[in-house]
């Protein structure tokens, strides 16, 4: 039998590179691998290598060995930065940066938490501030490590003055319009409807829009990006606040308007306590300091949104300019899509959480929550974008069994998959898991369940109740206690889907562990490789938040 010819070494890193070809060879693979390579690809310029080699170069010269970089153990979103910081010590710069992220994956920034890394340190990338749920922590470690490739301690990030100009203009040449949080499309809010039943503590709406002139699809799976505006109300008070006409001219725009759509009020950045340092004296100035360096003085700063910034240094006046310069871009806001485009053509929802939550005696809001849950009206337009999902989707075979695991708006993303499946007449069972606080209130799509169930498409429907008895019931114990069917699900070959909050994702990992240890008859350590198998060959995938 004559040998298969090898596929050839993708050449990524210029000749010009100070390399020997043993080690050529091997960063060409390990690019190749990190990058999801499997075509030629165009090679690296010296700029971009040269970037690279201080973070792949283990003490000595050589490049770091692919054994001490695989696995990137600190991918789990349920672990502390200072955990996986530690756990990423001495590995190549692209690898801290990403354990630097939030482990979420989630897209926010336009990438995974590996690509956003690499974009970094290849300087194709020069905003430290997209990992959203990382926040302050995840930026500020990323400044640190950013000095390492040479590089000022704070890498330039556009302005926020004029936010949607620079955007546009680094928007990717292969990106088309509305498939980037550079390249937004408008898309129509259709209708508004909640969720939630008198007597709810909670505040849920399902949100749709209209894609018929924008044109954007997607597949079930994916998120869907919104670009909101904040609240009029802070808006207004901010500029009471700083006490500066809301017309002042600021990048051909306006005070009012780069404070509406430009700029996030919360929370107060490092760069903003900064600017108060420069402006102000005595205590303050040394409070301000000490705020800007991740410390907390006063026992606050966790509260600290700019608004709450700007009094507690009342009466300091800084350059409204200088002021909207030190504040963060406002972010677009990710949800999983919760339709599938088979079922209804044309059309996309989403199932939303209204954050409202008080502090100092006074309402915090969340901005892209309650911008579509009271601001935004039927009929008006909205920015918006698909964000490809990374590793979260219904398996290729159609006949494939799946266990889905989403309470509260965990929901979104399966009910997704059970109009996917029931509009391509898929033959797999489907097994879903959901669970809220109250039946009576808090049973998201009931009606379409129960039609799911009688017709068929929704196999087994299995619910938990944490506010109906006097002990809290979650889905992980419903898991538990149905333990002996889901473990034959995953012995005839089923998929699982978690979706929902980090400490929920954990705790039903932890239960699927038990689950598979007891009736598959494993010993612990047999069952979480068991799990850890599933992750690998995509059988066990999570989106959570």
């Amino acid at each position: 039998m004559s040998e298969s010819p090898r596929p050839p070494i993708l050449e990524i890193l210029p000749e010009s590179a100070p390399f020997s070809p043993e080690q050529r060879t091997w960063l060409n693979g390990f690019f190749a691998g990190l990058l999801q390579l499997d075509a030629p690809a165009t090679p690296l310029s010296p700029e971009e290598a040269a970037a690279l080699m201080p973070g792949l170069l283990a003490p000595g010269g050589a490049p770091a060995s692919a054994e001490a970089d695989d696995g990137a153990p600190w991918h789990d979103p349920a672990m502390e930065i200072a955990d996986r910081m530690k756990l990423a010590e001495g590995r190549p710069l692209p690898r801290r940066m990403m354990a630097a992220m939030a482990q979420q994956d989630c897209g926010q920034c336009g990438s995974s938490c590996e690509e956003y890394s690499l974009s970094i340190v290849l300087k194709k990338e020069e905003r430290l501030n997209l990992c959203v749920p990382g926040g302050k922590d995840t930026s500020r470690m990323l400044k640190k490590l950013y000095e390492e490739i040479g590089a000022p301690g704070v890498a330039p990030a556009p302005s926020p003055a004029g936010a949607a100009a620079p955007a546009a203009a680094e928007a990717p040449a292969h990106a088309p319009p509305g498939r980037s949080r550079e390249n937004p499309v408008t898309a129509t809010v259709v209708t508004r409807v909640r969720l939630n039943k008198p007597g709810s503590e909670k505040e849920t709406w399902h949100v749709e829009f209209d894609l018929t002139e924008s044109g954007l699809e997607y597949v079930v799976g994916d998120s869907f990006g919104i670009m909101p505006v904040n609240d009029p109300a802070l808006v207004d008070a901010v500029i009471g606040a700083l006490d500066a006409p809301p017309d002042f001219p600021i990048g051909g725009r306006t005070l009012r308007e780069v404070l509406t759509d430009g700029v996030s009020l919360s929370p107060a950045p490092d760069m903003l306590f900064q600017l108060y340092s420069y402006v102000t004296g005595g205590e303050r100035r040394q409070k301000a300091k000490a705020l800007s360096a991740g410390e907390d003085p006063d026992g606050d700063a966790p509260t600290l949104d700019v608004l709450a910034a700007i009094e507690k240094f009342r009466g300091v006046r800084p350059d409204p300019e200088a002021f909207i310069e030190a504040l963060d871009p406002l972010q677009p806001r990710l949800y999983s899509i919760s339709s599938s485009l088979k079922a209804h053509p044309g059309r996309v929802s989403l199932t939303v959480d209204t954050v409202r939550y008080e502090i100092a005696k006074r309402q915090r809001l969340g901005v892209a929550s309650t911008f579509l849950a009271e601001r935004v009206r039927p009929g008006e337009t909205v920015k918006v974008y698909v964000q490809k999902a990374h590793n979260f989707g219904l398996p290729a075979d159609p006949a494939v069994p799946v266990i889905m695991v989403g309470p509260g708006t965990g929901i979104a993303p399966f009910r997704a998959f059970l109009h996917e499946r029931m509009a391509t007449k898929a033959s797999g069972r489907n097994w879903l898991f959901y669970g809220h606080q109250r039946r009576d209130c808090d049973f998201f799509y009931e009606d379409e369940l129960s039609g799911m169930r009688a017709a068929g498409v929704l196999t087994r429907l299995s619910l938990a109740w944490s506010r109906d008895d006097k002990e809290k019931f979650y889905v992980q114990d419903r898991m538990r206690q149905v333990g002996s069917d889901l473990w034959a699900w995953l012995a005839d070959g089923a998929h699982v889907y978690v979706c929902g909050a980090v400490r929920m994702g954990g705790d039903v990992e932890r239960a699927l562990v038990d689950i598979v240890s007891e009736h598959g008859r494993h010993s612990r350590d047999e069952a979480v490789a068991f799990v850890s198998d599933l992750k690998k060959r995509g059988r066990y995938q999570a989106d959570v938040y």
